[in-house]
């Protein structure tokens, strides 16, 4: 495959010693497939001068952006929508509430060559994946149900999580995958 990938953003995530969420920001992630632009998770309010740097950096309007992934519905991830205008928006079923102008989809849906929505709940039940066959490897990138390289680490499941078990089962269905994690908030890693 030809597909390959920018990481727009790197996202973060900041916990008071209680483990309370004080700051979020999602990773952003631009993918080039089968003559589409896709990108997932558009990040937080705060991210977007990143995320237009990025774009411009590497040579790609905002608008002419083809499709773009929301791995769930939290504003860290979702915030950024309105800068892809004529992009198609993709979510997961799962979740009573959706972005307007959504294509819900439900179960595991392929949208390129190379490019499929996995669908990986547990940090919520509308939680996907996108798995990319790329040139030399593949690649997972996996909004909140990887939020950090250590949920790996540790194999421990995402501090907010709708199940414990499901998130499991689907951290298990990323690393069989995947040879490199790009995770909710943090830099890629290699399994």
């Amino acid at each position: 495959m030809n597909n390959t990938l920018d990481v727009l953003a790197i996202g973060s995530l900041v916990r008071d010693e209680s483990g309370n969420i004080l700051h979020a920001d999602s990773t952003s992630t631009l993918i080039k497939a089968d003559g589409k632009l896709i990108v997932v998770d558009t990040s937080s309010k705060d991210m977007r001068p990143s995320l237009k740097m990025s774009l411009k950096q590497i040579g790609v309007f905002a608008k002419d952006v083809d499709i773009v992934v929301l791995t769930h519905n939290h504003s860290d991830h979702t915030a950024n929508v309105d800068m892809f205008p004529n992009a198609k928006l993709y979510i997961h079923d799962g979740e009573d509430v959706k972005p307007k102008g959504a294509e819900v989809i439900d179960g595991d849906v392929t949208i390129a060559k190379g490019v499929e929505l996995v669908y990986t709940p547990g940090h919520t039940w509308d939680s996907m994946s996108v798995f990319v066959n790329g040139i030399d490897r593949k690649y997972a990138i996996v909004g909140d149900a990887v939020p950090l390289q250590d949920n790996i680490i540790k194999g421990v499941p995402p501090g907010i999580c709708v199940c414990k078990d499901v998130a499991m089962k689907s951290i298990k269905t990323i690393c069989d995958y995947a040879d490199v994690i790009i995770p909710g908030h943090g830099a890629p890693f290699k399994i």
